[in-house]
């Protein structure tokens, strides 16, 4: 063999490189010289986005302030606020909001004020249509000016705050700024717009009246209420004239708010329990909202001091100078969603095509023109009509029928909304009778104030305004043109369900109906499943005595008395022969098992797979449309009653359909995770995940800032886990609650509280993602004073 080199051509040996070309000498620089570029350009970024960070320890004037206020900050960034009014509180609590989550709060008002699209182009075009429609923004600002002075200070005051550090910083108030340009100023009236954004999340019942009045033209009248077990109302309005395809083109043009995303089922628990039922004494309190996952999350912890002992704890939201779940000295409280009807749709004559039919005759539209700029894109300009009802949401269809249009009415839409005075009232409030009193003017949303105080009392207050209907139940579109069905006015505030000082000495809500079906005030029709309350009840009875960690293990327990139900000895799946193979083996696991949907076990998974394939053949087999309908815990309780109830979505044979379901719905779990469904884990797929609105979508920066975790239950458990329920991840959690907070009345620093992420809405923050450990774990944070050394201390002087 040689042992020289050749090139085949020149002579053996000949080792020379060939001569460097032209090309070959600046090649090499450029290449170095663009390397060295995009280090530079990173590292630039990198020093920009760490310039946005704020500091922990600082001396900052802040004009307004009638004397200084101190801030403290504890290991995770959760701030001790000392002042000396309630006036100065709200300053600085809006410096802090602002300091720590203004992007968050930019994201709100915006989208509240259907103005997405200027920062995020086309994409939230849906989105903002719809709410410009609405005309949030325009009432918020006319409710402003109708509040008492003492909000209307608190909210000017706040605004104060947040402009502060918007004027200080710019557009390095938040490392989003950096892209999007130095903020607006925040007005105190886009501090009311946090409650109107609520009112659509938690009030829905809209949206199902156009559904049914959709599947009303498919399904028969029976197959209808199985659908929403609860319903049953008589006397329903005509609903002769309308158009199923316009149904279905408006359903698909309304958004999901807030845009992008899912509108998860409300869902929310609080409980509370009186002297004789608590360790300490006195009346313990527990509060877990359940919302969409989103990083950060919704909630923002803090704790106020002010001289006399007056004190607050708890979770404020960023947008909001009041603390919304917590306490004072006194009293505790918490809140649930109620689920009752508040929104109707009206079908309206068109009387020409400026005016539209009354019972007094022709009326002509309130008309205005929204312009809508659009990053990107010229802006689009929105012909918005109202109706004696409300705005026409028939509209947003592009080829909408000419013979009827349809109105929404909705009482977050009224004049006169004084929630935010309401809420100022409860903060202040020393018992439960002063708080009933506050709840009164909580006039949207509708909820379920739970409260419990210092002096042994405890009790559930409805708020919100509920409407007085002429006829009908509000479940299906009903005729606007004759008044037949008009709101007559609200019902009053003494005639809404109540409850103080029971003698079990418990309370508790999980989105149940919160008054028996006779009751002489009509709420609704519609109601969550109880599984949650039934689950709340069996744990607070089972102890003779509560305390604030036995509260916080109830919060976190995975057991599904819904999923009992359905793996008993007594149910279908008991009766069905084993099948052979992987759905045997998994129907074993189901029948052996006691209902908890821990992370770590398998039945979840198994369970939950198997429920969304039986809910689609069922829906399927009863001829819905699909993706029209989320089947409903009773729904799919009547497929699998072993009496055969449910056999018309069946095609006759529930068992059979039952089977079917198991055996399809484990096959894709096989191939993924393994033929053996012992192996399988639940938290392997159901998993919560927060991820920032904005930067998720961006390939380097969307998983850098995701923050998950591994987690048990389901929508059925008390530490409520809700699934997608469809798409390539059905499994994922993404709506919870993103807030635990349990409060002893026996000592103001018996506060144990938290959030899901962290206190942080920067990306580069500590505390970013370093509660999330803690809020997997089932771990509380205490709201007490600061012993020892804050971590950080920031004084801000008049």
């Amino acid at each position: 063999m040689p042992d020289t080199l050749s090139d085949g051509a020149g002579r053996a040996g000949d080792q020379r490189l060939p001569p460097e070309t032209p090309r070959r000498r600046w090649l090499a620089p450029l290449l170095r010289g663009l390397l060295l570029l995009l280090l530079l350009a990173i590292l630039a970024a990198g020093g920009l986005l760490w310039a946005t960070r704020p500091a922990s320890d600082a001396t900052l004037r802040l004009p307004g302030l009638s004397a200084p206020v101190t801030i403290t900050l504890d290991g995770h960034g959760i701030p001790r606020i000392a002042a000396l009014t309630e006036t100065d509180t709200a300053m600085a609590l809006g410096w802090l909001h602002a300091r720590d989550r203004l992007f968050a709060m930019e994201l709100m008002r915006r989208g509240a004020a259907g103005r997405l699209s200027e920062i995020a182009g086309p994409a939230t075009l849906r989105s903002d249509r719809f709410v410009r429609l609405l005309g949030l923004a325009r009432r918020a600002e006319a409710d402003f000016a109708a509040l008492p002075g003492d909000a209307r200070a608190l909210l000017e005051a706040y605004a104060v705050g947040v402009n502060a550090w918007i004027a200080a910083r710019g557009r390095f108030a938040a490392p989003e700024f950096l892209l999007l340009g130095r903020p607006e100023p925040w007005r105190p009236a886009d501090s009311l717009l946090w409650a109107k954004v609520m009112g659509l999340w938690l009030s829905g019942n809209w949206r199902s009246e156009i559904e049914r009045a959709r599947l009303a033209a498919i399904l028969p009248e029976a197959r209808l209420r199985e659908l929403w077990p609860e319903d049953r109302s008589i006397g329903r309005p005509d609903l002769a004239g309308l158009d199923p395809g316009h149904l279905a083109r408006l359903a698909a043009a309304l958004p999901r708010f807030p845009e992008p995303g899912t509108l998860p089922a409300s869902a929310s628990n609080a409980w509370t329990v009186g002297p004789s039922r608590s360790a300490s004494g006195a009346p313990l309190l527990a509060s877990d909202p359940h919302l969409g996952f989103q990083a950060p999350i919704l909630w923002y912890l803090a704790r106020i001091d002010m001289p006399g002992g007056r004190m607050l704890a708890g979770a404020t939201s960023p947008g909001v100078p009041l603390m919304v779940i917590g306490r004072n000295a006194d009293l505790a409280w918490g809140f649930t969603t109620t689920s009752s009807d508040t929104q109707d749709v009206f079908i309206e004559r068109p009387a020409g095509p400026d005016a539209y039919e009354t019972p007094e005759g022709p009326r002509p539209f309130l008309v205005r023109e929204e312009v809508i700029r659009v990053r990107g894109a010229a802006p689009e300009t929105l012909r918005v009509r109202e109706t004696r009802h409300g705005p026409v949401i028939s509209d947003l269809d592009a080829t909408p029928p000419t013979d009827h249009l349809l109105a929404v009415a909705m009482a977050n839409l009224a004049p006169g909304d004084t929630g935010a005075a309401g809420l100022l009232a409860l903060n202040r409030a020393h018992s439960v009778a002063e708080a009933r009193s506050a709840a009164a003017l909580i006039t949207s949303p509708p909820q379920n104030l739970m409260l419990a105080d210092a002096g042994g009392h405890i009790g559930m207050v409805l708020t919100g305004r509920v409407p007085l209907r002429r006829a009908g139940d509000g479940t299906r579109p009903a005729p606007g043109w004759d008044g037949s069905h008009d709101w007559t006015g609200w019902v009053p505030f003494a005639a809404l369900p109540h409850r103080q000082d029971p003698p079990s000495g418990l309370l508790a809500n999980a989105n149940n109906r919160p008054a028996p079906p006779d009751s002489p005030v009509f709420l609704g029709r519609d109601w969550p499943d109880d599984w949650r309350f039934r689950r709340i009840g069996e744990r607070l009875r089972a102890v003779p005595r509560h305390d604030a960690a036995g509260f916080a293990a109830i919060q976190r327990d995975t057991v599904s008395a819904f999923a009992r139900g359905l793996v008993g000895p007594d149910s279908l799946l008991a009766r069905l022969p084993r099948p052979p193979g992987l759905a045997g083996a998994a129907q074993a696991l189901l029948l052996a098992w006691d209902g908890d949907l821990r992370a770590e076990r398998p039945e979840g998974l198994i369970f939950n797979a198997w429920l969304l394939r039986l809910g689609e053949l069922a829906l399927a087999a009863g001829g819905v449309p699909a993706d029209s309908v989320t089947p409903r815990a009773g729904f799919l309780a009547l497929v699998l009653a072993p009496d055969g109830g449910g056999a018309a979505w069946c095609g006759g044979d529930c068992p059979a359909l039952a089977a079917r379901a198991l055996e399809e719905a484990m096959a894709p779990l096989a191939a993924a995770l393994g033929p053996d469904p012992a192996g399988w884990r639940w938290g392997e797929r159901h998993v919560a995940r927060f991820e920032h609105p904005v930067l998720r979508g961006l390939p380097l920066l969307g998983p850098l800032t995701t923050l998950s975790a591994a987690v048990g239950g389901d929508e059925w458990t008390i530490a409520r886990g809700g699934l997608r329920g469809r798409g390539p991840d059905p499994f994922a959690d993404i709506h919870g609650a993103g807030l635990r907070l349990v409060a002893d009345l026996a000592d103001p620093d018996r506060t144990l509280a938290i959030i899901a992420t962290g206190q942080s809405g920067h990306p580069l923050s500590a505390h970013w993602g370093d509660l999330l450990p803690l809020w997997r774990d089932g771990g509380m944070v205490a709201l007490g004073r600061l012993a020892g050394r804050p971590r950080g201390r920031i004084t801000l002087n008049p």
